[in-house]
């Protein structure tokens, strides 16, 4: 059985010159010029215009063949659901962004209008989120302190003016909002949305872990009836934990109670609606159902009044006319428009990606984008923040039968009907019962601690860039916190590549194959040639380290050499000296003065006869003709060394190593620095009779060597090798040890037919 599983392989020994030869490596160019291309995208045809038109403005390719018997009664059922949970979350949210309830049901409404015409995600419900509302709420606060609305009231108190305080957040909110949706229309537009994959998956999931500390600490304060001061700035979130611990003696005992109550109702009804979701039609609507019934207590009991409740206030009913944003605001909140922008974004297109994974459609990353931008554009002219999908949300509308956006306009319908009758009814609703609900919906984003075990068993990096970013976004909050990590991921690459692993591969006997001689037992070093492997691309940051392992790992030590070949130099030298005249010294000198002018060509060309030296190493004060050959190059080389005899050399080389093979097939591309350190490893082995060759070079990597000039009389091409086993094969043959090819590959002798 395992025979018909072999496979052998004639074929001629393959350089770089005969590859180009055998399999006709092509020069012509396949990609259109750049004038081609333009005239091509100014072309103007009715098929291109409608493809524009349908890429631009999806919903004109899906609604018009939107089937009703299909799919009708599950967008209704869902559309349904996930507008009864718009209502509280809307509410709740809002106050985490520091504003009126009613803002929250602004921003569930028109957004998902706009998302329904320009998204391409079927799935995923827009609107109000925890960690985007936590986000806008650290700029509201920050930019509008209650410390800058302080009245005289009667009897010489300060008061706060509310209508003042809140009207201003709002015009700050919505500035911001769409300063956001401007950035994300614009990465759009220039087919920026790739951006988002620098956010890797651990990065966003410790992102959202962090902020929903964020969250969770800003609604302690309703819970417990408490006002701690605002702190802004790093470590602010230690700041307010520290004051509310202190505040604690002064809880407002109603309000806990309140709470609580609303909290244990919450949380046994949403297991149970997780334990039961196969048998219930529909998730039960708990939070739209404690909404209700603790408006009603608090009205008709009149908590208000007797246990001085926190309540939500009025809210006013019917829509408000647009306005433009306050522009003067721009520049106060430029870099946090931009977070916002960037981490809403990260949030709908990874919910987007896994439902369209799940159903089997493709969601377009850059039209994402435009479609976020103008959502929030769009409802930034009409008092709404910043939107982005929320899980808890996408997953009601998916669980519930919900094939398409229409769902999601249906829900906008509830959430109208609602702002403009219903809305009012909401006056005495405690705030205690929002935070309870905010609460809640938190436990998808605490689920993600369990990231922690099983990254720590899967990959310590990412771990690593799991905790700094969660960290960092609890210390120093959400805007730095997140340039900090995507830093810090970007640094964990870099290092990756910086610190790779270098290996000395051997042949597996009767094999083509060559693996890591510490992990394999059966790899064997062919003696006399040392093959070296990098498992990253050599570029600047590491191929200094590159150079000083492959000196280690072969066991050539290149500047120990130079000395040991200095001082022998000098002797001959002296004893040469003492027996020439004065008149030859003379003359001597002048030719020094000449020999500076020689061209580094015509030094590689004595190479042999004449050692070349880095004045760094000099031993000796005796300067010689051949030092001040190469004075002017020694900047360039490694470490030179000089030409010797062969006692020397087998002391050098250690075990007699006569040629060296590079494998760098992990190589993507070169820079000038690889460039340099490549022709000086060539010129400086070569100048202690080691000969070098390169195997497995990608062809971009070729063109670019070629274009670098790195090819010339002394490193030809022909010390290209299209495999190890290639290289090895020449090698052997160019010592004419056949004897010893047929030891180390019986199952090869065509490859000897061919070579002899």
């Amino acid at each position: 059985d395992m025979k018909e599983k072999e496979y052998f392989v004639q074929r001629e020994v393959l350089d770089e010159i005969r590859l180009d030869e055998v399999a006709q490596k092509g020069t012509w160019s396949v990609k259109p010029t750049l004038g081609e291309r333009v005239k091509e995208s100014l072309r103007c045809s009715g098929p291109r215009l409608k493809h524009i038109l349908l890429s631009w403005i999806p919903v004109l390719g899906w609604l018009p063949h939107y089937s009703f018997r299909e799919n009708a009664i599950g967008d209704l059922i869902s559309g349904c659901s996930v507008g009864i949970m718009h209502l509280p979350q809307g509410m709740a949210y809002a106050l985490l962004a520091s504003l009126r309830p009613v803002f929250g049901l602004y921003t569930s409404l028109y957004p998902v209008l706009v998302y329904f015409i320009f998204g391409t995600s079927r799935h995923i419900s827009i609107g109000t989120f925890a960690v985007i509302s936590i986000m806008i709420g650290s700029v509201t606060e920050r930019l509008a302190p209650d410390s800058n609305f302080i009245v005289n009231g009667t009897n010489g108190t300060e008061i706060v003016n509310l209508d003042e305080r809140d009207a201003y957040r709002v015009q700050i909110a919505c500035s911001l909002t769409v300063l956001a949706g401007i950035f994300q229309i614009l990465l759009g537009v220039v087919r920026f949305g790739f951006v988002v994959t620098y956010l890797s998956e651990p990065l966003v999931r410790g992102y959202t872990t962090g902020s929903a500390c964020h969250v969770c600490v800003s609604q302690l304060k309703y819970l417990f009836g408490v006002a701690p001061s605002r702190f802004t700035g790093p470590l602010s979130l230690i700041y307010t934990l520290v004051d509310l611990c202190k505040l604690l003696p002064q809880t407002k005992v109603p309000e806990l109670v309140v709470s609580l109550v609303a909290l244990s109702v919450l949380i046994v009804v949403k297991e149970v609606n997780a334990c039961y979701r196969q048998k219930l039609p529909l998730p039960i609507p708990i939070e739209l159902i404690v909404i209700i019934a603790a408006t009603i207590i608090t009205h008709f009991c009149g908590l208000t009044d007797k246990y001085y409740i926190d309540v939500v206030g009025e809210i006013p009913s019917g829509l408000k006319a647009p306005r433009a944003p306050d522009a003067t605001l721009f520049s106060k909140v430029l870099g946090d428009a931009f977070a916002v922008a960037i981490v809403g974004y990260a949030i709908n297109i990874s919910l987007g990606k896994t439902f369209a994974l799940k159903h089997g459609y493709k969601v377009d990353s850059n039209q994402e984008l435009v479609a976020l931008g103008l959502s929030n554009t769009v409802g930034g002219f009409f008092q709404c923040y910043s939107v982005t999908s929320s899980l808890s949300r996408s997953l009601v509308q998916e669980s519930t039968g919900g094939k398409t956006q229409v769902a999601g306009l249906i829900s906008s319908i509830i959430v109208l009907i609602t702002v403009l009758k219903i809305g009012s009814l909401f006056e005495d609703l405690p705030k205690a019962v929002l935070s309870t609900i905010v609460f809640v919906n938190l436990k998808g984003m605490f689920k993600q601690f369990m990231d922690v075990p099983s990254l720590w068993k899967t990959n310590k990096v990412d771990l690593l860039v799991w905790l700094v970013t969660f960290i960092s976004t609890i210390l120093l909050n959400l805007d730095l916190g997140l340039a900090v990590s995507i830093g810090f991921s970007m640094l964990t690459v870099i290092f990756r590549t910086q610190l790779p692993h270098y290996s000395i591969l051997g042949n597996v006997p009767g094999t083509d194959l060559y693996l890591d001689i510490e992990k394999y037992k059966e790899a064997k070093e062919i003696p006399g040639i040392k093959i070296f492997r990098s498992s990253t691309t050599i570029y600047y940051t590491n191929a200094e380290m590159y150079l000083e392992v492959l000196q280690e790992k072969s066991g050539i030590e290149i500047g120990k050499l130079l000395t040991a070949k200095k001082k022998q130099q000098a002797k001959q030298k002296r004893k040469q000296e003492k027996e020439k005249k004065k008149a030859k010294k003379e003359e001597k000198k002048q030719r020094q003065g000449n020999g500076v002018a020689l061209t580094l060509k015509e030094t590689t060309a004595n190479g042999l006869s004449k050692g070349r030296v880095n004045w760094a190493y000099q031993p000796d004060t005796t300067i010689s003709e051949s030092d001040s050959d190469t004075g002017c190059h020694g900047d360039d080389s490694i470490t030179q060394v000089s030409h010797h005899s062969d006692e020397e050399k087998g002391k050098a080389s250690g075990s007699g190593t006569h040629s060296i093979i590079l494998d760098i097939s992990t190589t993507s591309f070169v820079d000038s620095v690889t460039v340099k350190t490549l022709k000086n490893i060539f010129r400086d082995f070569g100048e202690v009779d080691l000969e070098i060759y390169l195997a497995g070079c990608q062809a971009c990597v070729v063109e670019q060597l070629e274009t670098a000039g790195f090819f010339s009389e002394s490193i030809p091409k022909s010390r290209l090798f299209v495999t190890v086993h290639d290289a090895v094969l020449h090698i052997l043959n160019k010592l004419g040890r056949k004897d010893f090819m047929l030891v180390i590959h019986p199952s090869l002798s065509g490859h000897l037919l061919l070579l002899s």
